[in-house]
């Protein structure tokens, strides 16, 4: 039970759009909190909030650099989410290889027929 209420609040603090942007931009490199104001173009009260609610939750950490603090992902929380979303995986996955596999056909039947009119 304890499990599934981690797991819920993971889906809680991600669900909202601002934080998985914010997420989405400290999964390459720490940033602070001027340069995820200037990305997402939010005020830097917004951006602030929703970094405490991503650092209470475990998602981020900081460090304080001089005058700028730095934020990163922690990844400890979306690890929960990957193992319980693994068994559900089956039910999608077939799906994208079989995406996959016409993109590929597409692709190939493009350059067929660029190779023709060049002749």
């Amino acid at each position: 039970m304890e499990y599934t209420k981690r797991v819920e609040s993971v889906f809680e603090i991600i669900v909202e759009p601002n934080r998985r942007a914010i997420l989405s931009l400290l999964v390459s490199s720490q940033r602070s909190v001027g340069e995820i104001e200037r990305q997402l173009r939010m005020p830097q009260p917004t951006v602030s909030k929703h970094l405490r609610v991503l650092r209470e939750a475990g998602f981020v950490e900081s460090t304080v650099d001089a005058q700028r603090r730095l934020y990163r992902l922690k990844p400890e929380p979306l690890q929960e989410l990957d193992a319980w979303l693994a068994p559900f995986r089956r039910f999608w996955s077939a799906h994208v290889d079989a995406l996959e596999r016409h993109l590929d056909r597409m692709d190939q039947s493009a350059l067929t027929k660029r190779k023709t009119r060049r002749r």
